[in-house]
């Protein structure tokens, strides 16, 4: 396609017919500067979510419930590197606390951690346990973020019903992932999620914005999401915890939203979430209006979590809770998803998985 015939409205258009948009269309969503371009993406966004979604929205809650780690990640809170203070939710908190996700309404309930030495020892045998009382006693579809965990914990979490399973590479440039995941390893990361795919487990990817990214980098991660098939897509925006973790800057002009809506464009079938925990309450709006399709990071008050990257940011005085969020729905009038809606979106997302590794090997 020539440099002319290249548009925001054209390739919303692509979008919504859900044909895969070029390299050089992706590179041009990426080369956006005017204001009247940036708009019309915006527009092009939310027209793509309503054609795909509706008006309907997805709630996922998040249950930190143990923030001891060992790993020393230069971007994180928790980092082993660091004195910050720790705790580790008993296993009836953890159930009272989804219980409470449960009944405000949430579609999905993401039970996260570092990498827990206590929880990973032993085959991961404290980890799966938790899944398990939890599958028998919540019903709501699960996420588990706990990290780099070996193929047979993942085969085990798969057999136990967990929906999703989530570990970030935060970027997808492998020397930035030094300065970012210092002492990982870059493939292990990614070997875990295609081995998480095969066995049936939805997954989610994504990118860490303001870590000294540069556009290549994002567009690098465009492709490697591609790659993985990841049905769940992210963009959040590095939050320096304080003054002994790396600064946050960029090499690019694109804010979260921008790459929310570019994300729309590019994945327009994907969920794509609007997390609480980078701006809160007061942020999600600018998320919604850019396309994203699910507010994550929703944390009921009095139950003592702390977020990821602003650990009490709205917590205490519970403006994450699930009322609050409906309210910043209804004034965009949009809605949380009827329940149904959600598990008929799994139920698709994993049948269409299952066809595409059908096709893989040759079957069909």
């Amino acid at each position: 396609m020539s440099a002319e015939g290249l548009g925001v409205g054209r390739i919303t258009e692509k979008s919504l017919a859900k044909e895969p948009l070029t390299q050089e269309e992706v590179l041009f969503l990426f080369s956006l500067r005017d204001e009247r371009q940036i708009a019309e993406l915006m527009l092009g966004a939310r027209k793509i979510r309503a054609h795909f979604f509706g008006e309907e929205i997805f709630l996922t809650g998040f249950v930190y419930f143990s923030t001891f780690c060992r790993n020393y990640c230069s971007f994180c809170h928790y980092s082993a590197s660091y004195g910050t203070p720790r705790y580790r939710k008993t296993t009836q908190e953890v159930l009272d606390i989804c219980g409470r996700l449960r009944d405000s309404g949430v579609h999905l309930i993401d039970l996260t951690m570092g990498e827990d030495p206590l929880y990973l020892a032993d085959g991961a045998g404290k980890l799966l346990e938790l899944i398990g009382q939890i599958t028998q006693e919540i019903d709501v579809p699960l996420m588990i973020s706990p990290g780099l965990v070996e193929v047979s914990v993942l085969k085990r979490m798969a057999e136990m019903g967990v929906a999703w399973y989530a570990c970030y590479q935060e970027t997808f440039n492998r020397a930035k992932f030094q300065t970012l995941r210092v002492g990982q390893e870059f493939e292990k990361r990614m070997s875990a999620k295609r081995k998480a795919r095969e066995l049936h487990l939805l997954v989610e990817e994504g990118v860490l914005l303001e870590v000294g990214e540069e556009t290549r980098d994002l567009i690098s991660a465009v492709a490697a999401i591609q790659s993985l098939g990841a049905e769940q897509v992210r963009a959040m925006t590095y939050v320096r915890p304080g003054h002994r973790h790396i600064g946050s800057s960029r090499r690019h002009h694109f804010s979260e939203e921008m790459v929310v809506a570019i994300f729309r464009h590019i994945f327009p079938e994907k969920l794509i979430p609007a997390s609480l925990d980078v701006a809160g309450l007061d942020g999600l709006s600018s998320r919604l209006e850019a396309g994203a399709n699910v507010v994550s990071s929703i944390i009921p008050s009095g139950v003592g979590l702390k977020g990821v990257c602003q650990t009490s940011l709205d917590i205490a005085d519970g403006r994450r809770a699930v009322e609050n969020v409906r309210h910043v729905l209804s004034r965009l009038n949009l809605a949380p998803a009827r329940p149904a809606v959600y598990q008929s979106w799994l139920r698709a997302a994993r049948e269409r998985r299952a066809e595409n590794q059908m096709l893989t090997v040759g079957i069909g």
